[in-house]
This record gives structure tokens, C-alpha cells and sequence, in this order.
């Protein structure tokens, strides 16, 4: 995702936020609804950047809180059927993806954001998914847990 100050946001690139981020939780929840066994888990992604201020953040940070907020309604909504859904919350995660179009410096002072003083791994992010998908974290439903390394 490409961002940019709020001013000079194009609508194409708006649209594209709005379209990834948010459309394809909503799309991908309504399908759930009818689709997922009983007694299921859905985890949604968001970032740690619906916590911080970042400028050029701006779009972005906004349509992954409003995956949050959506998926603590459909925690409610679904959770009658043993349907626990929860958010997990990256932080900076050395991925291809992050580390595109950035330099030394600006990975190092993100790194330098959290209690660990290092960028996430992939497998940080993926051992918090997979425990909330374990019966052991069915009573944990319609929370947004953080896996920042204590960024935020």
C-alpha cells in the first residue's frame, strides 16, 4: 500500500485502501457467517498503526480500525454459535512487503520503537494467530491483541 498525507491521498489510492482493507474483511465476514462450521475462530488482521500517529498513516491506520470495530460487532453477532472472533495487531514486521521503499534508517528507527529493539518476525505474528485459533482461546473473543513487541 502506498501512503501519503491525507491532502494529497488520490482517490484511486483511497479507493484501493477502502477496497483491501476494509471491503475484504467485510466480504470475507459475511461469507463467514454462512459458510464457517459451528464452534470456528476468525482472526482478522489489522496494525499497530491504529494506535500510534503516523503521518501518512492516515487512510490506512483508519480502514484497519474500522476492521477492528467490525469485528468485535461480529463477535457478538456470530458468537452464538461458538464462532469466537478476535484481531491481532502487527507491528513492524520484516516482510517484504514492509521493507519495500524503505531505507536503513527508517527500518532501524522502527525497529527502535518497540520494548525488543527489532522488527517482528513473521512467525511472532503467525504463533499469536495460531493460538487464537486453538480451543484453548475460545473464551477470548472480540478483543484486538497486539503482536508489537510492545510498540504500542
Amino acid at each position: 500500500m502506498q501512503n501519503s498525507l491525507i491532502k494529497e491521498l488520490s482517490e484511486e489510492q483511497f479507493n484501493r485502501q477502502i477496497d483491501v482493507n476494509f471491503k475484504g474483511v467485510f466480504y470475507s465476514l459475511q461469507e463467514a457467517a454462512s459458510k464457517l462450521e459451528d464452534n470456528g475462530s476468525i482472526i482478522n488482521l489489522s496494525s499497530t498503526v491504529t494506535r500510534t500517529i503516523f503521518p501518512t498513516y492516515g487512510v490506512y491506520s483508519a480502514t484497519k480500525a474500522a476492521v477492528e470495530q467490525m469485528s468485535r460487532v461480529f463477535a457478538k453477532e456470530i458468537g452464538a454459535r461458538g464462532i469466537n472472533v478476535n484481531c491481532v495487531l502487527p507491528g513492524p514486521t520484516g516482510t517484504d512487503l514492509f521493507l519495500a521503499g524503505k531505507s536503513e534508517e527508517q527500518i532501524a528507527q522502527l525497529a527502535a520503537t518497540n520494548a525488543f529493539k527489532r522488527l517482528g518476525r513473521p512467525e511472532d505474528i503467525a504463533r499469536v494467530v495460531v493460538f487464537l485459533a486453538t480451543e484453548e482461546a475460545k473464551w477470548i473473543s472480540g478483543q484486538c491483541i497486539g503482536a508489537n513487541g510492545g510498540m504500542a
